[in-house]
């Protein structure tokens, strides 16, 4: 029979050993507490029913589970197991550890218990969210009459808390006030005050205001109560008065304080507070993070810098704030100095540094290579199924296009959220797979996923075309009948939806009949109304907006992207001093100004773009972008390639954008060997591995400088397979240099990629016609009708006073169309006596020679200039744009035109500027 631990002949020993472990838990040394126990149990020595809950509490505390449950079999072996206080220190130890089962057995099989056990218990229950199960906990207490006390109160109200059980508390706060708990125990008080702030912050005061007595717990909970409410100015008028009543702040005080100061939007009186923590000595790194988030609010990016280099051991946290402060500033080549630097440091990355740093890659030009290496490190550390890492991974991946990648992690992780759908389906209808999208989404109810409203936006922003609106309406029907709330993004959503899928009137219905519209809203609408190519109807919304809303930077990018496309310098103009007289200045909106540079340089008018380019104190890659890509357009190649070597020499670096406005200058200006450099320097200077926008830019350079079987070769052995944009830059110089067969074969590659695209067809449609290769011509345009393909109409159109006057070949629905014709007959006649004579292989129809000039001198360009110079007075250059490449015969009528009129005529075509002065124009006959 073993002999009882309480008549070992080691009972002095022991005594020893339990004095010891009483010493270190006076120190909270918990590890000591188990090293103790270690060495206790090698000599065959058990601690006493005094001594073994405090081992018991210091695993729990640890989380040492196996320690535990090995030191609970050792005791089964005792008459220690029928102790209440060893029984009552299991149901902790097992509670803290999470492990409420195995604590609930040995509570149901304790014969005697007393308040201490029930709170156990109970207090586990809470600890496990277990709130209903405390709550019948209590119910049984009461019926063996055993009455709580302060503990279990604590715990109860924390329960009632957490299920919203307002009466119960109060019948809770009731007993207390009966029983003379409250103003006799600050852990009650505090509890109480808790409680009521998860209803109502004014009841919780009205409890503080009663207390006899505070403490800085009880001012703590309240101040952190009014900023939990949003409440921040009350927060920060009862820290003052905590101050004047003398009462001692500590560390928490001063984490929700500064909480307050960044919710209230006061920098002045986060600057005192940051003052009264030096002088309080609480400078802990829990705090400095709070000071780095406090100044990353206000923008103040130098003080969040200035706090954190000051501080000479820093944690992970630190730096993931400071990642995210550097982030959220917009100094994405900063943030990632400080990840390699942090690397460099040994600072072990956690997941949510990963979290942080994956989505940069978005703006990297090796962007999918450093996400990969990201998610390699995720790997090595096992954590790529954590779902907040797996969202990450999903999101960059879709970004950069590798939709199976993105696939393979959403099926791999453990725990899918609706976070988690959200990501997985916006990268799918990203990446433009809505029907994909629409299966994930259905996958998603059958796994009983409740969406939000961030899921139903994704998918309705994928649902485009007359074929999905039946969708569309399927899905508003499961929002309404679950009861899914359409806050103000879901309504922009389901109008937009509307619109896109051609059922305007629903769309315009419940944009008018929301009653929160915000700038969003409007903004949203106008972005339909343009994408849809509804012009128009998007000036006629935006002349309404500015009557009830202020238009946002946002705004005046989506009016000028539209003033853009149409040429429409007169109202860019217009919105240019509008921007001016309501932001003062451009240069602290350097997104507005690249907007502002983007419509000047495509309107015409370059000088402009770079009046306002060199204006500017502070420039980014996109300034530069807009800059390059606007002397590329405008035939000026050499400057393009000017400011991108003074762009590279101010240590700004190019991205794939950059390369791809260089790329296309050189192209447009004749610049092969220049153009080839560049492309070469792309890869091995600047580690830009080339995609296929650039690889059709080299396709275009080489093909149009006549060089055909260069360019043949390039798409040959790409790495990757062509699309459309590469065989049509090859098909447009077969035209140039009448290649028929290279054309053929390019056109072959083309419709399987674009079948249903009529332009393809009337590209070799043209090539045939120019050739007179007649019947081949008369075939295609068979295949086009019996497919019921439809060609895009030529049309060109000019801004006279702000209006657009448009016209189409042999237009004569223009209300000055008389004019016009009389206008242009004259210029014909005598640009005719000049040397112009008429080159009827652009007439792309088989008729006799009459019939051709006749078809030719009613070209759209040719109407929109004769139109420009009856209205456009003095010496002002007549701007013209045209939708489709201009004709050759339109260019050399053009070119005779100003030398007559001595005038200069911009003509904007699909694809570059042509500036006509004088007889000449600046793409030098190369276009």
């Amino acid at each position: 029979m073993e002999i009882p631990l309480s008549l070992s002949p080691q009972i002095h020993e022991s005594r020893n050993w339990n004095s010891l472990i009483k010493r270190h838990i006076k120190l909270k040394d918990d590890h000591a507490i188990l090293h103790t126990y270690t060495q206790m149990e090698s000599s065959g020595i058990l601690p006493d029913n005094a001594t073994l809950p405090l081992v018991l509490k210091a695993c729990g505390r640890l989380k040492a589970i196996e320690r535990g449950k090995k030191l609970h079999n050792a005791v089964l072996k005792t008459d220690l197991v029928s102790d209440i206080r060893v029984q009552t220190a299991l149901v902790d130890f097992y509670s803290k550890c999470g492990m409420l089962v195995n604590a609930r057995k040995v509570f149901d099989e304790m014969s005697d218990r007393d308040v201490v056990s029930w709170n156990a218990m109970i207090s586990g229950c809470v600890g496990c969210c277990e709130f209903q199960q405390a709550l019948l906990l209590f119910s049984r207490m009461k019926n063996v009459n055993l009455k709580g006390n302060s503990v279990t109160f604590v715990e109860l109200l924390k329960a009632c808390g957490e299920l919203l059980e307002l009466k119960l508390g109060k019948e809770i706060h009731g007993y207390c006030l009966r029983h003379g708990f409250l103003n006799s125990n600050p852990h009650v008080d505090t509890s109480l005050m808790g409680f009521y702030l998860k209803f109502d912050p004014s009841v919780a005061a009205l409890v503080f205001e009663m207390l006899d007595s505070r403490n800085t717990i009880s001012w703590n909970t309240m101040i952190s109560g009014y900023v939990n409410h949003g409440d921040f100015l009350k927060a920060l008028q009862l820290f003052v008065s905590m101050l004047i009543k003398g009462f001692k702040c500590d560390s928490i005080t001063m984490l929700v304080v500064i909480q307050a100061c960044a919710g209230y939007g006061n920098l002045e009186l986060g600057m005192q507070v940051h003052q009264l923590v030096i002088k309080f000595g609480y400078s802990n790194l829990h705090i400095v993070n709070a000071l780095i988030n406090m100044y990353t609010e206000f923008e103040d990016i130098r003080s969040s810098y200035e706090l954190f280099n000051s501080i000479p051991t820093k944690d992970v946290a630190l730096w993931n704030s400071m990642l995210s402060c550097s982030i959220e500033s917009g100094s994405i080549d900063e943030a990632l100095n400080m990840f390699t630097e942090m690397q460099l440091d040994e600072i072990q990355i956690n997941e949510r540094t990963l979290v942080i740093i994956l989505p940069l890659c978005a703006h990297l030009s090796n962007g999918l290579v450093n996400g990969k290496s990201l998610h390699a490190y995720a790997l090595k550390i096992g954590k790529e199924k954590n779902t907040h890492i797996g969202n990450s991974l999903v999101n960059m991946y879709a970004f950069f296009n590798c939709v199976e990648d993105a696939t393979r992690i959403f099926t791999k992780m453990k725990v899918l959220d609706v976070t988690s759908y959200n990501v997985f389906i916006s990268g799918l209808v990203y990446n433009k797979l809505k029907v994909q999208a629409c299966e994930i989404f259905i996958q998603m109810l059958e796994w009983k996923i409740k969406p939000n409203s961030q899921t139903v936006t994704s998918i309705l922003v994928g649902l485009h075309g007359g074929e999905c609106l039946n969708v569309g309406r399927s899905i508003h029907g499961y929002v309404m009948k679950c009861g899914i709330q359409i806050d103000a993004s879901l309504n922009t959503a389901l109008t937009e939806m509307y619109i896109n899928c051609e059922d305007e009137e629903t769309g315009r219905g419940l944009f008018e009949n929301y009653p929160d519209k915000d700038s969003i809203s409007w903004n949203s609408l106008l972005s339909s109304y343009i994408n849809n190519n509804q012009e128009y109807k998007a000036l006629i919304l935006f002349h309404s907006m500015i009557t009830r809303v202020k238009p946002t930077i946002v705004t005046i990018i989506s009016v000028l992207s539209l003033y853009t496309h149409l040429s429409n310098l007169p109202q860019g103009r217009c919105l240019h001093a509008y921007a001016l007289r309501r932001f003062s200045s451009l240069d602290v909106e350097l997104s507005l100004a690249n907007a502002f540079i983007t419509m000047y340089a495509r309107c015409g008018s370059l000088e402009y773009a770079e009046k306002i380019f060199t204006s500017l104190p502070l420039t980014d890659i996109v300034s530069w972008n807009a800059m390059i890509a606007g002397y590329g357009m405008h035939g000026r190649g050499e400057d393009a390639m000017l400011t991108f070597s003074k762009m590279v020499k101010e240590g700004i670096k190019p991205t794939r954008v950059t390369f791809v406005s260089a790329l296309s200058a050189c192209s447009h200006s004749g610049m092969i060997h220049k153009g080839l450099t560049l492309f070469h320097s792309m890869v091995q200077d600047f580690c830009i591995t080339p995609e296929r926008v650039h690889y059709a830019c080299l396709v275009d350079l080489l093909a149009r400088g006549g060089l055909l079987n260069e360019a043949k070769n390039v798409i040959d052995t790409m790495p990757m397979a062509p699309d459309a944009s590469i065989w049509r830059a090859l098909i447009g110089a077969c035209r140039i240099y009448s290649n028929t067969h290279m054309a053929k074969s390019a056109f072959e590659n083309l419709i399987e990629l674009e079948p249903t695209d009529a332009g393809n067809y009337v590209l070799l449609s043209n090539i045939y016609a120019a050739n007179g290769h007649w019947s081949e011509v008369k075939n295609l345009r068979l295949i086009v009708k019996n497919k019921g393909l439809k060609k895009p109409a030529g049309r060109s159109w000019i801004v006279i006073k702000s209006e657009l006057h448009f016209f189409a070949a042999g237009d004569k629905t223009h209300t000055q169309s008389k004019k016009i014709y009389k206008k242009l007959t004259f210029l014909l006649t005598n640009i005719k006596e000049m040397g112009y004579v008429p080159d009827l292989s652009w007439v792309l129809h088989d008729e006799d020679d009459d019939r051709k000039l006749a078809r030719l001198s009613s070209h759209s360009e040719k109407l929109a200039i004769a139109f420009g110079l009856i209205s456009v007075s003095g010496g002002s250059p007549i701007l013209i744009t045209k939708n489709l490449r201009i004709c050759g015969d339109c260019h050399e009528f053009s070119k005779y035109v100003s030398k007559l009129t001595k005038r200069t005529i911009i003509l904007r075509d699909a694809s570059r500027f042509h500036h006509f002065v004088d007889g000449s124009c600046s793409c030098k006959d190369y276009w």
